[in-house]
């Protein structure tokens, strides 16, 4: 919102602040400026003068002499470049000695051999916005009105000698967007009353009721509250008045007519936006105006020229038989003010901000007009500001109005009341006010206020709907007190640490580990392309697709199941750059559901996704690089599950959708005699490698919230032991379908607890064997905690063990 300051000191007085001392205040009151920009841009010493004659240039066919009276009673000879100066025109001229904007000193000077006294201005050549002028005078000298004083300073009446306040306004705040609302802010600032205009003063009216001429319907009442109209008979459409062009100007508007920028300046003035028809381009000379919902199939052009098409929920001007505008957002240009029109319907409405927000985002159509509905407009500013606009139209435009206004009003808009105590105030507040400094805070902001000992009974005007619960009084109240006189005070109360919650730490720690293994950590889009979902549906089996209604491109049209698409993209995407080394992974979410058309929210599950593709060690002089592995990403993952305290993980062989099926396992975890299944991990299929021109790949893929459900208590200290262990390996020969954590898991449960550790240091086949038989070395290590093992305890405890493996899975000891 840009705020002319002259024009703000036409409704309160603000004479002892300066623009950039508001400025301040505002700020500190809650209310951001982001800057004060002055209108001047230089110019000095520019008056008006009067061309009283124009001669051609002897010498030069492009210029002519021009004699101008500047008031001083002297004759100015001035040569003049400009196609459009006449004789008896009102402009503005720079004397001898003046500044202009871009350095320009003007001096006396020989044009072609002719003396001129000074120049001629443009309005380009004053500083003036030439796209804010109206099309007219855009080009050539500025011509002024005809009634302008004669040595008048220019810089007055373009007012030019105005600075522009741009406010920041948060979207609570919309009864700023006019110029009343902010005198009211700034009246409650600097202690000054507001004075608003008579809003009738210079209203030429009939003798006729406007009932002859109009009647109002509203067809949509939770969309519009109130609907009124005036009509003006006798208009001519012409320029405005030079002193509101100059208010337009300052509010960045460009003027068009006297019409429209009667309805622009009220706007401006009032926060009310209003709109004018040519009420004989309307069915029956506009008698009768409904507002009602659009049906299916209508369609309008707006006064931009786009044809739109209208939805059913979209709120309607009509005429009786067809559109004519659409209701807070834009006017149809099949009713718009023209240069012939003579009767005019003016309009002002208060319009649902939700239903104009809704049809100006579907429409892509944002208006000053729409802005200030979508915000809600103040209800109480409805008819002051049509009678205004209607009074400046009979003045400016030499209009007769009809006598009263047509209106309908649905829903009477009612303003609040709230009750508020000063012990609530200053213990919010931590200040000592008294009942009288509240009672002068609300009538500095123009509140109401019944108070019975140290209670306040508020009533809030209708302006201000931002205010409706007591907190927002305190508000108010710390505003105007000012910010920097509430004293600070200490904390009371009890206090609660802060802390990460389980998922969150167990977050933090996968990865911590992830990126300690070598593993870069990933960051993927949440949508992807429909095949890279079949390719890989995801850890919790297939589900329906979230389709976007209305996606960027197929690439990113379906939310995703999986997250190992995405990093295989990222994968491709590094190897096409010539990094063929890649390790990632990715903490997020993916979107399941049953459904296949969407009726509720997809379900959202966090998972934990790794790959793993190119050599995981590079070339050096002691030896070759070496290829990734399914075992280099199952040792991250087992240093994952051992960080996060799960026991021993079982890998189970499977063969999933997408992945190898002789090199992929789910993964299993005990806890509290419940089996959880973690996830899986193994290679990529082949077909998938070669889709997407990958070498071996190996990916693991988990679900977060079984990790969160198994994870125990990480790093438990465990004492040093003080005997000594006995070590034994075994080599057994079994049929190749027994997987060796089989093997393990035998040994552990006969070994009771005397078992250390074990593990496989070797697994060889071959024809010494025989077909179908594998032989597997294991390493074992037996240790009692409270004293040493002797030979023959050993002895028993692997006796036991190598029975069980024998009886379990036929095994054979390997001699």
């Amino acid at each position: 919102m840009n705020v002319s300051y002259r024009w703000l000191s036409e409704y309160v007085d603000v004479n002892n602040v300066s623009a950039k001392e508001l400025a301040e205040l505002l700020t500190r009151g809650g209310i951001e400026v982001d800057g004060v920009e002055s209108r001047n841009k230089g110019v000095e010493k520019v008056v008006v003068g009067h061309v009283v004659s124009r001669e051609k240039h002897p010498d030069a066919d492009k210029l002519s002499v021009c004699k101008v009276d500047v008031g001083t009673g002297e004759m100015l000879q001035i040569v003049c470049g400009a196609k459009n100066v006449d004789e008896g025109q009102k402009v503005p001229v720079a004397l001898v000695g003046a500044n202009l904007p871009g350095d320009l000193h003007i001096k006396r000077a020989k044009l072609r051999g002719v003396e001129s006294q000074g120049m001629i201005c443009s309005a380009k050549e004053l500083g003036l916005n030439d796209k804010l002028l109206p099309k007219e005078i855009q080009e050539g000298i500025l011509v002024l009105p005809a009634d302008t004083e004669i040595g008048a300073d220019a810089l007055k009446v373009l007012g030019i000698d105005d600075e522009v306040l741009e406010l920041d306004l948060t979207p609570n705040r919309s009864d700023c967007l006019s110029m009343i609302g902010v005198a009211y802010e700034v009246g409650a600032l600097v202690g000054s009353p507001v004075k608003p205009p008579d809003v009738t003063a210079g209203q030429a009216v009939s003798d006729k009721p406007v009932s002859d001429y109009v009647r109002v319907a509203i067809h949509a009442p939770d969309h519009c509250r109130y609907f009124g109209a005036r009509l003006i008979e006798n208009a001519t459409i012409g320029p405005s008045p030079l002193w509101i062009q100059n208010r337009l100007m300052a509010a960045g508007i460009r003027p068009i007519n006297n019409v429209v920028d009667i309805t622009n300046f009220v706007m401006l003035e009032y926060g009310q936006p209003l709109h004018a028809y040519d009420a004989d381009t309307l069915a029956g000379g506009g008698k009768t105006i409904e507002v009602r919902l659009a049906r299916e199939g209508e369609r309008l052009t707006t006064l931009d020229g786009s044809d739109r098409e209208l939805q059913p929920h979209m709120l309607l001007i009509t005429d009786g038989e067809k559109p004519v505008g659409i209701a807070g957002v834009m006017g149809g240009a099949n009713s718009e003010v023209s240069p012939s029109t003579t009767r005019i319907l003016l309009e002002a409405a208060h319009f649902s901000g939700g239903a104009v927000r809704r049809t100006s985002r579907e429409l892509g159509l944002r208006s000053e007009a729409s802005l200030r509905f979508e915000k809600e407009v103040n209800p109480e500013g409805v008819i002051p500001a049509l009678e205004r606009a209607t009074a400046l139209i009979c003045r400016y435009a030499g209009g007769l109005a009809a006598e009263g206004r047509a209106e309908a009003e649905a829903r009477k808009a009612e303003p609040q009341r709230i009750a508020l105590s000063l012990d609530r105030i200053n213990d919010y507040l931590g200040t000592q006010l008294t009942t009288l400094e509240v009672k002068t805070i609300f009538a500095r902001l123009g509140f109401g206020v019944e108070s019975s000992g140290a209670s306040f009974e508020v009533h809030v005007p209708l302006r201000r709907g931002d205010i409706t619960r007591d907190v927002d009084l305190i508000e108010e109240i710390a505003r105007l007190y000012g910010y920097d006189n509430i004293p600070t005070t200490l904390v009371r109360g009890e206090t609660t640490p802060g802390s990460l919650t389980r998922p969150q730490r167990i977050a933090r720690e996968i990865r911590t580990v992830l990126t300690q293994s070598g593993l870069h950590e990933a960051v993927t889009y949440s949508l992807t392309h429909t095949d890279r979902v079949n390719q890989l549906p995801g850890l919790f089996g297939s589900s329906g697709t979230v389709r976007l209604s209305m996606p960027m491109s197929e690439e990113r049209a379906v939310l995703r199941t999986c997250l190992l698409p995405n990093l295989a993209e990222s994968a491709v995407h590094n190897r096409n750059r010539n990094v063929d080394d890649v390790a990632l992974f990715e903490i997020g979410s993916v979107f399941l559901t049953d459904e296949d058309n969407l009726t509720t929210l997809p379900e959202e599950r966090k998972t934990v996704s790794a790959i793993m593709t190119g050599s995981i060690s590079e070339a050096h002089w002691i030896g070759k690089s070496r290829a990734a592995d399914f075992y280099d990403l199952k040792g991250i993952l087992e240093k994952l599950t051992s960080r996060l305290g799960i026991g021993e993980v079982e890998y189970v062989p499977a063969a999933p959708a997408g992945f190898h099926p002789g090199r992929t396992a789910e993964l299993y975890a005990t806890r509290d005699h419940a089996r959880i299944k973690l996830g899986r991990i193994g290679q990529l299929h082949p077909e998938l490698q070669a889709q997407w021109e990958l070498g071996d790949t190996y990916a693991f893929e988990l679900d977060f919230a079984a990790l969160v459900e198994a994870a125990g208590d990480a790093g438990v200290y465990v004492p040093l032991p003080k005997y000594p262990a006995a070590s034994r390996d075994i080599a057994v020969v079994v049929g190749t379908d027994v997987p060796a954590g089989a093997l393990i898991e035998t040994i552990r449960s006969a070994s009771s607890d005397y078992l250390e550790s074990v593990r496989v240091f070797d697994v060889y086949t071959g024809e010494r064997l025989g077909a179908g038989k594998k032989s597997v070395a294991l390493a074992l290590v037996y240790r009692h905690a409270e004293r040493t093992m002797t030979d023959e305890e050993v002895a028993e405890v692997h006796g036991r063990v190598t029975d069980a493996l024998t009886e379990r899975h036929g095994a054979e000891l390997r001699k």
